[in-house]
């Protein structure tokens, strides 16, 4: 069957995410949150810090999620090089969809009506944004690709359903945030 439109899963309902107790909860698909230069005393050297952040709240599909990340990494590991940006995916699809299939039958003029507010069965996994302003990328890099940057977030935020901002900010100003 194929994959219903993410219009369909936009709403916030309640959070099902207690994966031991669901039979059958589908894995989460994105191979890797860390991409690019992950090693800590490397990154030390990036003087920016662009993320990606969501305007409003609703649901983003695994599969988006996992878009995003695939659109973003390709761009800056061909333009940058992958030890020149250490890229993050912050939202984790915790969510379980779950979807109450009906039948459509040829040379039928209705369509099924089977049980009403029926549970459903566990479809995909979706990263809950709960607030305006949560970040969903965090993308550290310098200063001289800072432009690669914006350009690889503003593809990555097209694969995404909510409407997105792109925010810079020198690393400094995000320690001193840290230790007050």
């Amino acid at each position: 069957m194929p994959l219903r439109p993410g219009r369909c899963y936009r709403r916030l309902e309640r959070p099902y995410t207690r994966v031991e107790y669901i039979a059958g909860a589908p894995y989460v698909q994105i191979p890797k949150f860390e991409l690019g230069n992950t090693k800590a005393k490397d990154r030390a050297r990036f003087d920016y810090v662009v993320e990606l952040v969501a305007e409003s709240i609703g649901q983003i599909r695994a599969n988006a999620l996992e878009a995003a990340r695939q659109m973003a990494y390709k761009y800056l590991s061909k333009y940058v090089g992958d030890a020149n940006f250490y890229l993050k995916i912050v939202t984790y699809p915790f969510h379980v969809l779950r979807e109450n299939k009906m039948l459509a039958m040829a040379g039928a003029d209705r369509l099924q009506q089977g049980m009403r507010l029926a549970f459903g069965v566990p479809v995909g996994r979706a990263a809950r944004i709960t607030r305006p302003g949560t970040v969903v990328m965090h993308l550290e890099i310098e200063k001289k690709n800072l432009a690669h940057a914006k350009e690889a977030l503003r593809r990555a935020a097209s694969k995404l359903p909510l409407p997105m901002r792109i925010v810079v900010y020198p690393k400094q100003s995000l320690q001193t945030k840290a230790n007050p």
